[in-house]
């Protein structure tokens, strides 16, 4: 994929891109645990998550592990748009980052996404690659793990349904920890 032209991994100590490329990939026989937030705002934005779920099942060389409640989030950004559904699902994948990225950009788009430069608009589907193992990535377009992880509620609490509390984020600390930094006031399980 494009956006693996240039990429440069974030560790300690100097790497060469061959190097960081290399580090990036899974092998074949080695599945890699990846988490994958979802959100919606609009059109039914319960099924479009549900039925991003479905596809996340579907990938290749990947098993949807398990899946979050729904939480229903305030928006990030402009208030004068409908609250989000949001929820995080844990896969199983041999999927590089960058070839994971490309399949959840897919689904998006299948979804009628279509991404026009706004920032925390409303949105039909947002899929967010948050983890892939332990790497740590700065890629074009795809930062590993995601960047604003510990300060958002709306990730950390599904996050929390599908992950150990003793999770690693790379960079960010443990997610128990994370947990009860943040303020989770504003994020509802959907009954």
């Amino acid at each position: 994929m494009a956006a693996a032209v240039g990429a440069v991994m974030v560790t300690e100590g100097a790497q060469s891109q061959s190097q960081a490329q290399t580090q990036a990939r899974p092998s074949a026989s080695a599945p890699v645990t990846a988490y994958v937030g979802l959100g919606s705002n609009l059109d039914d934005p319960q099924a479009r998550v549900r039925r991003a779920l479905d596809a996340l099942a579907t990938l290749p060389a990947t098993r949807l592990v398990s899946a979050s409640l729904l939480y229903a989030t305030a928006p990030v950004g402009p208030q004068d748009q409908p609250d989000y559904v949001n929820a995080v699902a844990r896969l199983a994948t041999e999927l590089t980052p960058s070839d994971l990225l490309a399949a959840l950009l897919g689904i998006e788009a299948a979804q009628g996404r279509q991404r026009d430069g706004t920032r925390w608009g409303p949105r039909t589907l947002d899929l967010d690659l948050l983890l892939h193992g332990q790497a740590r990535l700065a890629l074009a377009g795809l930062h590993l793990p995601h960047p604003q992880i510990r300060h958002r509620a709306f990730v950390l609490v599904p996050l929390a349904d599908v992950a150990p509390p003793d999770l690693n984020v790379p960079g960010q600390g443990i997610l128990g920890d994370l947990l009860r930094a943040c303020p989770a006031d504003g994020v509802r399980p959907i009954t």
